[in-house]
């Protein structure tokens, strides 16, 4: 499966400035211990169905961020860093922001982890997208979203739950911020995800194929013969 490298654009309606994307840089997840991804914590207390590591950081693409790679860099923000103000995300033109989260393999989404600032900055009204990795503004607004979530307006780290039957089988996930609690532009210190995953299997599928035939083997069904006779003359 592949993922994007950029949206497309198109007319964004009210949106008529320059949203720009941008891909995170990716890392093998240094200063973190394997451990099973079931539910708890690890020695470390980090939650161990964090999918951190489960991220295609290197496709993440937000739009309308302010400084390149800024919605990248908090979603790759490690556990032990959440608490951290830098970096972060700042919407540029308007309160808006739009990111695509791709993951490594299949992930079932139990909760998003989100921390921002406890003002008019902190965003309020969450839209998610299930598998649809080529949205913009415009598009995502005019798509029903899979589900919305509205945040507080606090400090904390909050955890939001989804509908589990709802986000099984997730490769890639996009979120519009569409508004925030009044200001012009909206800030995101950390975005995290809980879950469980299943790597994605790449494996060749292999299929046998006869090399000849035998007729012998084969009982033919009365009608069909005659019509793939006749389907042949036609190139089918």
């Amino acid at each position: 499966m592949s993922f994007p490298l950029s949206f497309e654009r198109s007319p964004l309606g009210h949106h008529d400035h320059n949203h720009e994307h941008s891909h995170g840089h990716g890392h093998d997840g240094n200063g973190h211990d394997d451990h099973d991804h079931g539910t708890g914590e690890s020695n470390l207390g980090e939650p161990t169905d964090l999918l951190w590591k489960r991220i295609n950081f290197e496709n993440i693409i937000t739009l309308n961020e302010s400084e390149t790679d800024s919605g990248a860099l908090i979603v790759e923000k490690p556990w032990g860093q959440r608490l951290s103000v830098d970096p972060v995300l700042m919407s540029s033109t308007d309160e808006q922001l739009l990111m695509y989260i791709p993951f490594t393999g299949s992930a079932k989404l139990h909760s998003i982890l989100i921390r921002a600032a406890a003002d008019s900055q902190a965003p309020k009204t969450m839209n998610l997208y299930q598998n649809k990795e080529n949205l913009d503004f415009s598009s995502a607004m005019d798509l029903q979203p899979t589900q919305t979530i509205v945040c507080s307006q606090t400090n904390e780290v909050q955890e939001l739950p989804l509908k589990r039957a709802v986000f099984g089988n997730t490769w890639g996930l996009t979120i519009l911020f569409a508004d925030n609690y009044g200001d012009d532009l909206t800030q995101i210190y950390y975005l995290g995800f809980k879950g469980t995953f299943m790597e994605l299997n790449r494996e060749p599928v292999e299929v046998l194929y006869e090399k000849a035939a035998n007729p012998k083997d084969h009982t033919p069904i009365v009608g069909i013969g005659d019509r793939a006779t006749q389907g042949s003359h036609h190139g089918m």
